[in-house]
Parts: structure tokens; C-alpha cells; sequence
């Protein structure tokens, strides 16, 4: 019986509360106490007290910290991959549990791109808080690539993420891209018919942010023909919304995604040029966290943008062949 005593007041003495193991483990993904401790909602020196009590209650260093970033440890990157899959599962559970009898609630954290998020999904907010009122949607505009999970996001919606295990992809929409132009950089002049007629044409250039580079862009059409956009590049800009501007503008062709040039080609403010001719960039996505216990904001809003997309018929409107 002493010994059964003895052995529950260790494993008593050797628990660590909640608050700690998650400080540790948000501090991990994100290589940093003050990126934890935003997400957290807490202050970093918070974040750094309990790691500190969490590595003198254990034993063990966990971190090795320089003024740059936090690197685990070997012991540090054992207790993560033991710890960091029941943290969130028990994390699930309690929201699951929470939202089971009441309305989906809760903030609701989303990224997205700039102009596509102000073009369709803000538009939608309305109905969608009519259905969900206790929401809070926390949405961040950026045309950056972001880490969903590490960054604590409940979805992400655009194209070319780097798609992982740990995430689900719902297609809204492909994206093509397209020449467009202004009108009135087009009269008076013979429009180009093949995309080899556009090197005697100015035109706005993209550069990728990623790389650096400014690509060609290879059109195709329904009978298979395939050539590369080549302008006189008159401008080189690394975003769309931008480029977009700068077509309005007139100050020269540009290769736009659908997505952003749909809603001005519907006005006629924007033209299409070498109609029929296009370039695939794969799709738009819908991006949240394969968890079996999804937040019910989460699932919620998925089924809501998915269902709105598919009833104003996105996918349709913004093809280019």
C-alpha cells in the first residue's frame, strides 16, 4: 500500500499543467516564444515562464534559445512527437463538446488573398452570420503563402499551397489565366490573333514572389496548340490586384487569373484578347486541417462557402477556354 502511495505522489509530482505543455508545444511550431504567446493571447514573458517551469519540472532541457529562434533539443523533439497529437486531440474534444449543444461559436480564423477575398468571399458574410451569429470571423488579407497549422488558422482559401497530410483541399474553382487589355489600348490597332503577335505589344510582367523571377506564361488552346506569352515588358509588378490596376490604366497587356479580371471583364472595363487561348494554374482550394473532430465554425463555414460557390456557379465564370 506504501509503495502504491509512493508511486501515485511521483506521477502526481511529475504532471505538468495544461498551460505549460501548450506553451511548449505552440513555442515549437512556431520557433518562437512572442509568435506562441500571439497566438496564445498571451504575453511572451508568459510563454517563457511556463516552458521554464515545464523544463525544471521535467528535468530536461527542452529549447535551445538564441536570439533568432528556439531549436528543440533531442529530449525537446521527443516530448513534442509524444505530446502534440493528444494536446490537440483534447483540444478538439473540448471544443466538439462545447459546440454540441449550442450554435457553432467561436472565432473563426481565415487567410486569404486580397483581392479574391474582397471580390467573393466578403460578399458572402452577410447570410453567413445571419445562419451563424456567433462567429466572430478573424479573416487576414495577405498575398503571402502561410503556414495554416503552425499559424493557427482554421482555413485557408487560394492556389498552389503545399498540400500535407495533416491538410484537406475542397476545389471551388479553377484558375486560369488570361490576356486582357484595355479597351482603348486596343483601338486603332489590329488585335493580336496568336500569341507570337504579342511581342510587338507592351505589357505588365508578374514576378514571383517566391523566386524572383518573372515567368512566361505558356497559353493553350482547345485544339491543343500551345505558345508562350511574350510581351515587350513595359512594367513588372509582383502582384495581381496591382497588374490588374495597371491594365485598367491602359498601360499595357497583362496576363491576369480569371478570378481577379472576371468581375472587369463583366463590366467591360476589361477586354479578353486572344479569346480562346488560356493557361492553367491549377485550382482555387479551400484549405482546413484533416482533424477528426473539426471545429464546428470550421466545418460550417467550409460547407457554407463551398454550397455559395456552387450556386453563383464560380467554377464556370471564371474559366478561360
Amino acid at each position: 500500500m506504501g509503495w502504491i502511495y509512493f508511486n501515485l505522489q511521483l506521477k502526481m509530482q511529475t504532471m505538468q499543467p495544461l498551460s505549460h505543455l501548450e506553451s511548449f508545444v505552440k513555442s515549437a511550431e512556431c520557433g518562437s516564444f512572442s509568435a506562441a504567446a500571439r497566438l496564445m493571447g498571451l504575453t511572451p514573458a508568459a510563454v517563457s515562464k511556463n516552458v521554464a517551469r515545464l523544463e525544471a519540472g521535467l528535468g530536461v532541457r527542452l529549447f535551445q534559445r538564441s536570439t533568432r529562434r528556439l531549436t528543440l533539443t533531442e529530449g525537446g523533439q521527443r516530448l513534442l512527437a509524444q505530446i502534440s497529437p493528444p494536446l490537440t486531440a483534447l483540444a478538439d474534444a473540448v471544443d466538439h463538446a462545447a459546440e454540441t449543444e449550442q450554435q457553432p461559436a467561436g472565432t473563426l480564423k481565415v487567410s486569404m488573398g486580397l483581392a479574391f477575398g474582397r471580390a467573393y468571399i466578403v460578399p458572402l458574410l452577410t447570410e453567413f452570420l445571419q445562419r451563424y451569429p456567433a462567429i466572430q470571423p478573424d479573416w487576414r488579407f495577405e498575398n503571402r503563402q502561410v503556414d495554416l497549422i503552425g499559424e493557427g488558422f482554421d482555413a485557408g482559401i487560394g492556389g498552389g499551397l503545399n498540400l500535407n497530410p495533416d491538410m484537406v483541399a475542397r476545389t471551388l474553382g479553377p484558375i486560369h489565366l488570361v490576356v486582357v487589355a484595355a479597351p482603348a489600348l486596343l483601338q486603332g490597332r489590329k488585335a493580336p490573333r496568336h500569341p507570337a503577335d504579342l511581342a510587338q505589344w507592351d505589357g505588365i510582367a508578374r514576378r514571383a514572389i517566391r523566386t524572383g523571377r518573372v515567368p512566361v506564361t505558356t497559353l493553350r488552346n482547345k485544339a491543343g496548340d500551345a505558345a508562350a506569352a511574350v510581351f515587350r515588358p513595359r512594367i513588372v509588378f509582383d502582384d495581381p490586384e496591382a497588374m490588374c490596376q495597371a491594365a485598367l490604366m491602359g498601360l499595357g497587356l497583362a496576363v491576369l487569373p480569371m478570378p481577379f479580371a472576371q468581375p472587369w471583364l463583366a463590366r467591360g472595363d476589361l477586354v479578353r484578347v486572344l479569346p480562346g487561348w488560356w493557361a492553367d494554374a491549377g485550382p482555387t482550394s479551400l484549405y482546413y486541417p484533416s482533424k477528426k473532430l473539426l471545429p464546428a465554425r470550421t466545418r460550417v463555414f467550409v460547407d457554407f462557402v463551398v454550397e455559395q460557390f456552387a450556386l453563383r456557379g464560380f467554377a464556370q465564370r471564371v474559366r478561360g477556354d
